[in-house]
């Protein structure tokens, strides 16, 4: 056995939609995926990629948002004790469906975020 084969039998290699559906566990593996060959060069797991990416950054605007909100004007901050679990219920829920809708092969399109996704995943690789 030479040693170019043995190299090729030591990568883990992990199919499309696996990588689709680890890419919504932080920003960490979807930036690898984006980076990395050969997934930075499939189409399917540069969308997820994206989107995870996209989400994340959602995710996020929106518990500012609300924390801002609260903060600024003292008479709505019973929207924080109110709706910021449920708002972080749906958006965990959410989460949970794309994760599946990835695993499960299909190209799930986020309103808004999925069409940004898109458009960077077709965009062309460095």
């Amino acid at each position: 056995m030479n040693v170019r084969s043995a190299s090729k039998k030591s990568q883990l290699a992990v199919s499309d939609r696996a990588a689709a559906g680890f890419a919504y566990f932080t920003a960490i593996p979807a930036v690898f995926f984006l980076l990395r060959d050969p997934y930075r060069k499939r189409p399917f797991v540069r969308f997820h990629a994206w989107q995870a990416i996209y989400f994340l950054f959602a995710c996020i605007l929106i518990g500012l948002a609300i924390d801002v909100v609260t903060e600024t004007v003292p008479f709505l901050r019973f929207l924080e004790f109110d709706h910021f679990p449920l708002v972080s219920l749906l958006l965990v829920i959410l989460w949970v469906v794309v994760v599946i809708k990835a695993v499960n092969g299909e190209r799930y399109r986020l309103p808004l975020i999925g069409a940004m996704a898109e458009r960077r995943a077709r965009s062309p690789q460095d």
